[in-house]
């Protein structure tokens, strides 16, 4: 059985995966995280405390455990943050990449990297893997630039692209679009969303499924991870409203040039997600399928 380690292990996806993990028992699992670990549940895995900027640290913790594969699901994610304090970006979405991808040459470890859509500019969606990039933010740039420290080194790598994250776990310690819009419209709040802009939003449990596929199939290059409907942010939104049979008379559509947002975003992404299916058996859920879930993980 292999043993993954992954970063980031406090976030969604990160929690995701130790959640499946703990279900299924298909590998051992190192969960390492910046702080102590949040995740309810402490055994099963072991934990260590790991800052993906504090290189030394970095080293000691995969020396330790001997990881098989790495699971990098720890960045900056906020693309306004991001174009606000580039040189922050750079450093955890790019040279944190490096490090791992240093120590993952020199041991022969499997390196799962998670990239973003945004590294399209979104004029041509859905996009294939091989499909050219073109970033119109800092954030999609600074995802470019990993990718190509991956494509250009000798490490046995994998890049999972995916799109718009959303799930739910015990400790949010941030929000998604879906925990967003429920929560506004459950308090009556009006809500500007953008309708001309259109994702293929992911389910976090698919995502986590997706990255253990990954790890048993030793897959190499470039995979597209989603989900399987395409939709505009206020379609999403209003299926939000649908699904908890919330009032969508509080959901008010513009136009994303009216945000004022410090970064741009693109304008459609969505992924042709059939080599995924192929390679990796990839199974997706459809959006309503996926808020079942989340609404059922709500009531327990």
């Amino acid at each position: 059985m292999k043993t993954i380690l992954t970063t980031g292990s406090n976030g969604l996806l990160g929690q995701k995966l130790t959640e499946k993990v703990l279900a299924e028992g298909r590998v051992k699992l190192i969960a390492t995280s910046r702080g102590i670990n949040r995740y309810p549940v402490k055994e099963g895995y072991a934990y260590a405390e790991m800052d993906i900027l504090d290189v030394a640290q970095v080293r000691a913790v995969i020396q330790k455990y001997q990881p098989g594969a790495i699971v990098h699901t720890a960045a900056m994610t906020n693309v306004d943050t991001c174009e606000a304090n580039k040189e922050l970006c750079n450093q955890l979405n790019v040279d944190a990449v490096q490090t791992l991808l240093s120590i993952c040459e020199e041991k022969n470890i499997q390196l799962i990297h998670l990239s973003t859509d945004f590294v399209f500019d979104g004029a041509d969606g859905p996009y294939r893997e091989e499909d050219a990039v073109n970033p119109v933010s800092y954030y999609g740039e600074s995802k470019v630039l990993a990718e190509e420290l991956l494509k250009n080194s000798q490490a046995n790598w994998t890049i999972l692209r995916t799109i718009l994250v959303y799930g739910i776990t015990n400790d949010m310690s941030r929000s998604n679009i879906v925990l967003w819009a429920k929560s506004a419209l459950e308090k009556a709040s009006p809500l500007n969303v953008v309708n001309d802009q259109w994702r293929m939003p992911t389910l976090a449990e698919d995502l986590a499924e997706a990255c253990l596929l990954a790890v048993e199939k030793n897959a190499k290059g470039i995979y597209h991870v989603s989900g399987k409907d395409y939709m505009s942010i206020a379609d999403l939104v209003r299926k939000v409203a649908d699904y908890w049979s919330l009032d969508p008379s509080f959901i008010n559509e513009i136009s994303s040039t009216s945000l004022n947002q410090t970064a741009k975003r693109p304008v459609k992404t969505g992924f042709v997600l059939d080599k995924t299916i192929k390679d990796l058996n990839y199974n997706p859920h459809s959006f309503e399928e996926g808020l079942a879930i989340m609404d059922q993980q709500m009531k327990r």
